[in-house]
């Protein structure tokens, strides 16, 4: 063991006179490790609301959709053969998107309407887990319901809880489904109007999407729209969610204009953007907390250079170069730093493991659609913050050392 290390080591624990500058090692050893342990926390968290969001969206929402801006996609079969071809692709599958105005009784909603493939479509999103009662299944056949007392067979539809509790409706309860665009007739545009049956409740959790949306048999919505063997849209699931612009834009330029091929991320720019940097200053205004620790560091040597002066005096004149009593600091410094570090990211992982695993932190779940804190733990984010915390301590411990290193041991000596 080098002679530096060594002395280095023996300085972090004081002699029976030193207690005070023991005490301060041990607060500047945990002033660093609440900082790294809270920015650990901190970063997983925001992590963790990051990709719930993310995967609530995209659980309704398709990772990339091919359009044709104003117009119908009348060979969508063909279409999803050569989507299908390229790489990174998973599943594609038809889709129909519209709008209308739903009335049951006296109560009327404006609604979204999206006709899927029940047998295509959870390939692409993840529709069904999100369908609390009735299947997806269901939408292929018509139901029988009593209407003013006559048995009618009724397509069905899958709609929103909150779109539900609005109408007034329940699962087995016809609804009035009205086109805005109507149905020309010698008296002039007649709204179009058609019932259906709700045989199926849906909960995404997120609150636009639940009261504002409809499913409904591609087949179906296609007989409503009066869209004939037509598409809105093919949506399309790929392999990876941060690679879905690279493979839109392939898509894009295989199939050129009047075609147009949109991202999810497009879809909410600023949403996800507003994410990532809410999460960037969280990162920043907590590396502060580490920075104050590492000003401990700093008057921590300061006043070990100054009770040791004596002591590096006397090793200047064994031998020791200006080098060697400088590193003997900077080894302080960073052990302080990398046993604060340590420790921080020790306990910062437990926290994260209990919070994952017990979720003993409620939240409420209309303002954030989920129930309780979510944590993703990557080792990337733990491995920057542990990097930035020993960075910040080594910085701190270089001006001590450098003060210590200019001593004059000819002026201590002869005045000790």
């Amino acid at each position: 063991m080098r002679y530096e290390l060594f002395i280095g080591l023996r300085y972090l624990r004081g002699r029976r006179r030193e207690t005070f500058i023991s005490l301060i090692t041990v607060i500047s050893i945990l002033g660093v490790m609440i900082g790294v342990m809270t920015l650990n926390v901190v970063m997983g968290v925001m992590t963790g609301f990051e990709e719930v969001l993310r995967d609530r969206l995209l659980g309704i929402n398709a990772h990339v959709a091919l359009v044709k801006p104003g117009d119908r996609l009348t060979e969508y079969e063909g279409l999803m053969d050569k989507v299908m071809q390229e790489p990174g692709v998973l599943a594609a599958a038809p889709s129909v998107l519209g709008q209308v105005m739903v009335t049951s009784g006296n109560r009327v909603s404006g609604v979204v309407v999206r006709g899927i493939d029940p047998d295509r479509a959870n390939g692409v999103v993840d529709i069904a887990r999100y369908v609390e009662q009735g299947k997806l299944e269901d939408l292929k056949k018509p139901r029988s319901v009593q209407v003013e007392g006559k048995s009618v067979a009724l397509p069905g539809v899958i709609v929103g809880k909150r779109l539900a509790g609005q109408l007034g409706v329940n699962v087995g309860d016809p609804i009035q489904v009205v086109s805005p665009l109507g149905t020309p007739t010698v008296m002039g545009m007649i709204p179009k109007v058609r019932r259906f049956i709700v045989i199926g409740l849906f909960d995404s959790g997120m609150h636009e999407y639940d009261a504002t949306l409809m499913y409904m048999n591609l087949a179906d919505a296609q007989r409503f729209f009066e869209l004939g063997d037509a598409v809105t849209g093919i949506e399309i699931r790929v392999q990876n969610v941060y690679q879905a612009r690279d493979v839109a834009t392939r898509i894009q330029q295989r199939f050129g204009l009047p075609y147009w091929a949109e991202d999810w991320s497009r879809l909410w720019p600023n949403l996800f953007s507003a994410l990532r940097l809410e999460k960037t200053v969280y990162f920043l205004v907590l590396l502060l907390m580490i920075l104050v620790g590492a000003f401990n560091i700093i008057s921590t040597l300061i006043m070990v250079v100054m009770e040791k002066r004596r002591d590096i005096a006397i090793l200047q004149s064994m031998g020791a170069t200006r080098r060697s009593v400088r590193n003997v600091f900077l080894i302080k410094g960073c052990v302080i730093g990398t046993v604060g570090t340590l420790l921080g990211v020790v306990f910062g992982y437990g926290i994260c493991l209990l919070i994952e695993r017990y979720h003993f932190i409620e939240l409420p779940k209309d303002v954030f659609l989920i129930s309780t804190v979510p944590v993703r733990i990557y080792l990337s984010n733990f491995i920057l913050v542990a990097a930035a915390s020993f960075l910040i301590c080594l910085l701190a411990s270089i001006y001590p050392a450098r003060q210590a290193a200019k001593l004059d041991p000819v002026e201590i000596i002869r005045y000790e």
